[in-house]
């Protein structure tokens, strides 16, 4: 069998036709030998004991009493919910940049795709949105696995246009989702920080969990660029001619003090914010946001 971790470079990855196998072979790059899931979605809030009858989950034995007792007693809960997880993909044109090989919306398109499998690999249910400055496409959540074609077809056939608006997509959002449960979004987040922050403390008070996985090209974050260049204006904004290395120090400033804020407002509101680049092997960063939250939800309990 070949080694599926030679597919796992974002170059790679990209010149791999179908997204249903690229999916595939990222989540078996990241959770290979992981046995507790990060994303499984069921309530445990504890209401009474009963006697255990033929046919119950074994999983729910409370063994401290059989060791007490030696009787078999089933743990009773108030609600037990599979998850329902939203994942939220930015279509906006910032996008479409790349400097390299693969563009922000190929590589987050193929970490949708991937999330969307993990999911329901899980058996939970999962539904995808695609948005810029209003959702423009849904595909409502479910746990049956032919349900991925639906969302890899959406993702296949979407193109990259119009400007975002992070805020107005959250408020949208705390309207279309009635359950309680996991919303992702992968974005650039090419917007006001604080705009963005209001609309997601507005999911939160819905008492949605979110991850925010903010998705930038390498050159964004390093800004490489040594003579007269011509830099073309995306989402609305003007072309610009100018010399970068007069603005690199000031814009790399201004890069890293708006990541601050949304990294600072998002611990506030207890948001996992993951930021990633396109230069990483994605399988890499998926393992290294995974530990983290895994540590971090052990930390909360």
């Amino acid at each position: 069998m070949e080694n599926f971790q030679n597919y796992l470079d974002p170059r790679v990855l990209n010149k791999v036709a179908r997204l249903e196998l690229r999916a595939r072979l990222i989540v078996e790059g990241f959770i290979a030998g992981l046995h507790k899931s990060p994303y499984r979605g069921v309530s445990v809030e504890f209401a009474a004991h009963r006697e255990y009858t033929p046919g119950d989950d074994l999983r729910h034995l409370d063994w401290k009493i059989f060791g007490r007792s030696d009787r078999l007693y089933i743990k009773e809960y108030e609600q037990e919910t599979n998850l329902y997880c939203h994942i939220m993909l930015d279509t906006s044109e910032s996008m479409d940049y790349a400097s390299g090989e693969i563009s922000k919306f190929e590589y987050g398109r193929s970490l949708a795709a991937a999330l969307a499998y993990l999911v329901v690999q899980q058996q939970d249910a999962v539904g995808l949105e695609l948005f810029d400055r209003q959702i423009h496409k849904t595909v409502p959540p479910s746990s049956n696995s032919a349900h991925l074609n639906a969302i890899f077809k959406e993702l296949s056939e979407v193109k990259p246009t119009r400007k975002t608006d992070v805020k107005a997509i959250s408020m949208d959002m705390t309207e279309r989702v009635r359950k309680r449960g996991l919303v992702i979004i992968i974005s650039d987040l090419f917007d006001d920080p604080n705009a963005i922050l209001k609309g997601l403390q507005r999911l939160r008070f819905k008492g949605q969990e979110i991850i925010l996985f903010h998705l930038l090209d390498e050159a964004e974050m390093s800004f490489p660029f040594d003579w007269m260049t011509r830099f073309i204006g995306l989402e609305e904004y003007p072309d610009v001619i100018t010399d970068p290395r007069h603005l690199r120090r000031e814009y790399i400033n201004i890069v890293q003090n708006f990541i601050t804020v949304l990294r600072r407002g998002c611990l506030k509101e207890r948001i996992d914010y993951v930021q990633i680049t396109t230069d990483q092997m994605m399988d890499v960063a998926l393992s290294a946001y995974l530990a983290t939250r895994l540590a971090t939800h052990k930390v909360r309990k």
